[in-house]
This record gives C-alpha cells, structure tokens and sequence, in this order.
C-alpha cells in the first residue's frame, strides 16, 4: 500500500474517513475530498500527526469541476493516481408520494452522478498509465429495494450498473472497477437525513462499524474483486432475493425505516 496514491470523496466522516485513516495508517498516500473544510482539514491532521501522508482537497462531489480538480491536485502532488473511492452518499426515507421532485433529483446528484464524475475524471488519468481502480460504495439496497427507499435505491442500483459497465470496458487492461454492498452503518447517515430533509427515523436491521467497511475496501484494494460484502447478510439477501423475490418482499417490510416526530 506504501505507493498508492488513494482519492476519497465524502472524506469527512463515516466511512469516508474510516478509509482515510485505515488506507493512511496502511502507508498509502490520500487525497481527501468533501464539503466542510474544518472537518476535512481535521481528518488530515489526524492522518499527518500519526505520520501519515494526507491532502485535503475541498470540494463538492456533485461538482463536475470540483472531482475535476481533485483528480488534478493529487496528480500534480503525488504525480499519479491510483484509486477512487466514490464514497459521497445521502439518503431519504419516505413512501414514493412523499419523494417530491426536488428530493429525487437531490439523490440522483448526490448518489449517482457524484460517482460518474469522480469515476469519469479518475479514468482518464488511470488510462494514461495504464492501472487504475474506481471503486463505489453503494448499499444494501442496491441489491435489494426495501419500503420507504424506492429512490435511494434506485441510486444504489445504478451505482452497481455504472461499475458493471466499466468492468466490461476495463476486461483486457490493468484497470479494475469494484462495488461495495455496506448494511447499515454506524455512521452520521440519519443525523445527515434529519439535518438535510428535517426527517428523523429508527428501525430494525443489522448494523456494522464504518471501519469494517473500510476493512473490506483495502483488502479490495490490495486484491480487486468484482464485488464487496464487509457483511456476508448482504449476499445472502441477494441470494434469497434471486430465488425466491416475491418472499423476500414480504420479509424486508419488517424492517421499513418508521419515522419520529
């Protein structure tokens, strides 16, 4: 890990920075994107104080200009690129009458585009090397829909699809392309719903630690594979999804996210 040079987009909490810490830590080199300077300029500090290598580069993901720019600081630092993690995610919960416009377009941004434009300006730099790696954290959901994330997943679904698509260009070249399926993660991700749609909700399901996710994007890192599970929950919903889909639709309704006041 001691020659990549990693770009992380959404790198100021969650798993974002659980990457950031971890891959750094690992000895690799990290170029670290989001929105709140004060959070991002902290995760590097924390990064550079226990001797590793961190450039924050602030920025907005949905910004085709800012992914643009990340790319060409951690090239004009380090003087390549090795991976990018599309990690920027926001999330809605709600029945599809409550998904006002507004919110769709919101999650497309966010989710999916954000991915498209970290993934677009990482490639064309790995395709002048030659070696490269995007990797996307998607969900759960993206294999499997569930009450209330009709939109959201649909997002997931498509991140899937998009890194699907790029593993079909890539067959042939040094380049690899792989998806991360995260279940629920201890992350700000419902406090960043509340903040952002004023929408607080609760519910079942199992739950993972961020740097279990991040554990599982190094070793992907390290040996690339097509697909990613940090919890194996998550493949065998896709398996039973796969076999019997009409049972499965009865099962997940237990775990629909409820809403508080």
């Amino acid at each position: 890990m001691a020659s990549k040079i990693i770009a992380i987009t959404g790198a100021s909490a969650g798993i974002g920075r659980a990457c950031a810490e971890r891959l750094a830590r690992s000895g690799a080199s990290v170029v670290l994107s989001a929105r709140r300077i004060a959070r991002l300029d902290d995760v590097a500090r924390v990064i550079r104080n226990e001797g590793g290598r961190a450039l924050p580069v602030p920025g907005d993901a949905t910004s085709p200009d800012d992914m643009r720019a990340l790319v060409a600081a951690a090239v004009e630092h380090y003087g390549r690129l090795d991976v990018m993690i599309c990690n920027v995610g926001i999330g809605f919960h709600g029945r599809i009458a409550e998904v006002t416009p507004e919110i769709a377009e919101r999650l497309v941004r966010v989710n999916l585009l954000s991915t498209v434009y970290a993934a677009r300006e990482a490639c064309e730099v790995f395709a002048r090397q030659g070696t490269g790696h995007v990797i996307a954290v998607s969900s759960v959901v993206g294999l499997r829909g569930t009450p209330g994330a009709s939109v959201y997943a649909a997002t997931k679904a498509a991140q899937k699809a998009f890194i699907e698509s790029l593993r079909s260009e890539f067959v042939g070249t040094g380049l690899h392309a792989s998806v991360v399926f995260p279940v629920s993660t201890l992350t700000e991700f419902r406090e960043a719903m509340e903040r952002d749609f004023g929408l607080k909700v609760q519910g079942l399901g199992p739950r993972q630690d961020p740097d279990v996710v991040a554990a599982a994007i190094e070793r992907c890192i390290r040996s690339p594979r097509a697909e990613v599970y940090p919890s194996r929950l998550a493949w065998w919903l896709l398996l039973a999804n796969t076999l019997a889909p009409s049972l499965v639709d009865r099962m997940v309704r237990r775990y629909e996210r409820r809403r508080q006041p």
